[in-house]
């Protein structure tokens, strides 16, 4: 089967592409080095609007026309781009361009599964990096049919990426956050397992196997990547601040749980 992989070297991407190839599918890799920059021109509106530059709106045109040749004789696309951002304009330009063009090539082209990770919370708290996830979700939705939605929570490597983004001086500075962290690699399972399959809509959530406190993690990161700078954890105002600690990025009864633990993948490394 050939699949089509959007952000095929990220962290779920490249462990979709690795299962996809160890089980002899054609997995096709959708992302920048491969020549498919998917938010660069949303090929669905450029276009129309008014006064756009002719060079852009032929740019765009062309990028659609090489996405919908690259989607040619796939039976699913798997949409596992993502940005680094907490800027809700960021999030929702990038996942509303990337997802227009996705659904308009895979349209061009037959395709007739779509496949979307989004996150577990992002629909009742559209805020931050989730306010994309949100519209990525509406969009699929609106679709009239053959789309999958899986929603999971936090991977494992969410800590290390707070502990990068929050040093402040000799502080290391976390957001009061109640977390389920999985395994990426778990999370690829499920994608694969949905995209060889009939779509589903909207799937059942998939979590960690536990929760666990963001500011403990972090510590626990730092003190196994060598690092003894001091944790302070701090509520963040609003309803953003709110989500992150009543347990709204949790799953609910009913969803399926990953195996790995966050012990588990930091002794790994």
């Amino acid at each position: 089967m050939r699949v089509a992989v959007a952000g095929g070297t990220g962290a779920v991407g490249r462990h979709v592409v690795e299962l996809l190839d160890a089980a002899g599918h054609d997995a096709v890799v959708l992302t920048r080095s491969t020549g498919h920059d998917l938010s660069r021109h949303d090929s669905v509106t450029a276009g129309a609007k008014k006064g756009i530059a002719r060079s852009d709106a032929a740019s765009a045109t062309d990028a659609h026309r090489g996405l919908t040749a690259a989607l040619a004789e796939c039976a699913a696309v798997i949409d596992v781009s993502s940005i680094a951002t907490t800027s809700g304009a960021t999030s929702t330009a990038f996942f509303g361009a990337v997802t227009r063009n996705l659904l308009a090539a895979e349209r061009a082209a037959g395709v007739p599964h779509h496949v979307a990770l989004s996150i577990v919370g992002a629909a009742v708290a559209p805020s931050a990096y989730y306010a994309g996830k949100k519209l990525q979700e509406d969009l699929v939705m609106a679709e009239p049919g053959g789309w999958s939605i899986l929603r999971a929570t936090q991977f494992h490597e969410f800590a290390a990426q707070m502990a990068e983004q929050g040093r402040m001086g000799p502080l290391q500075v976390v957001p009061a956050m109640r977390s389920q962290p999985i395994a990426a690699a778990e999370v690829a399972e499920a994608l694969v397992e949905i995209a060889l399959g009939a779509p589903r809509g909207l799937d059942r959530d998939l979590g960690g196997p536990r929760e666990e406190n963001m500011a403990d993690l972090v510590r626990r990161y730092l003190a196994a990547t060598g690092h003894k700078r001091p944790v302070l954890e701090v509520p963040l105002p609003g309803a953003w601040g709110r989500a992150l600690r009543d347990g709204t990025l949790l799953t609910a009864p009913g969803a399926r749980l990953g195996r790995q633990t966050f012990g588990e993948w930091l002794a790994e490394r």
